[in-house]
């Protein structure tokens, strides 16, 4: 396990710094003293520096988000040693926030990954399939951490059901595929891509 520093190609393989400033662009946008809104990213400071926001005053989940929040922000400014800093935290707050939604298990799980602890990762994603089999996001945060570990059919497989159940998964409304919804047309592109034979994330 490694949940102690952020895996220094984490944020540039496949994609993810773009998904990452997607994520920190759609959350800035919402006022900074807004509270988070259970299942969103909520706000995120833009800049380093500053006291931490006052965890005790908000709910377990609350406060992972805003410390999901806090390590995506210093993700996107290459800020590594912000990140490694809340990167732990943010880990153990949806931890102690359990039991998590499906969304709360994919912030998880990409928290996890970042800290380059990809079974754990894995293991999150696939706690996620197992309350909601065709969610889109935890497919592919199971399909990466697969193929991350060099489990190259599996991550073939969660690919391709994503790919399948995308235009009926889509229909159900999830609110978290709207609030991630620039982050989806990413994750159908690194399927596609990795069905047709590209490289994948």
């Amino acid at each position: 396990m490694r949940e102690n520093g952020l895996d220094a190609g984490w944020w540039v393989a496949g994609g993810l710094l773009l998904v990452v400033v997607i994520v920190v662009g759609a959350a800035v946008v919402m006022d900074a003293e807004e509270p988070v809104a259970p299942g969103g990213f909520g706000p995120a400071p833009v800049s380093g520096g500053g006291a931490p926001p006052d965890l005790s005053s908000m709910t377990p989940r609350e406060a992972a988000d805003r410390l999901f929040n806090r390590v995506m922000s210093a993700a996107a400014r290459e800020d590594t040693a912000e990140a490694n800093s809340f990167l732990p935290m943010a880990i153990n707050a949806y931890e102690l926030a359990e039991p998590l939604n499906a969304d709360g298990l994919f912030h998880l799980s990409l928290l996890q990954r970042a800290a380059g602890d990809y079974e754990a990762s894995l293991a999150t994603a696939l706690e996620g399939l197992q309350e909601a089999p065709n969610h889109l996001l935890n497919l592919s945060s199971a399909a990466e951490a697969e193929l991350r570990l060099g489990q190259t059919e599996a991550g073939r497989a969660h690919y391709q059901r994503l790919l399948e159940a995308w235009d009926q998964e889509l229909a159900t409304g999830r609110s978290e595929y709207e609030e991630h919804a620039p982050l989806l047309p990413l994750i159908r592109e690194d399927a596609e891509a990795f069905i047709s034979g590209g490289d994948g994330p």
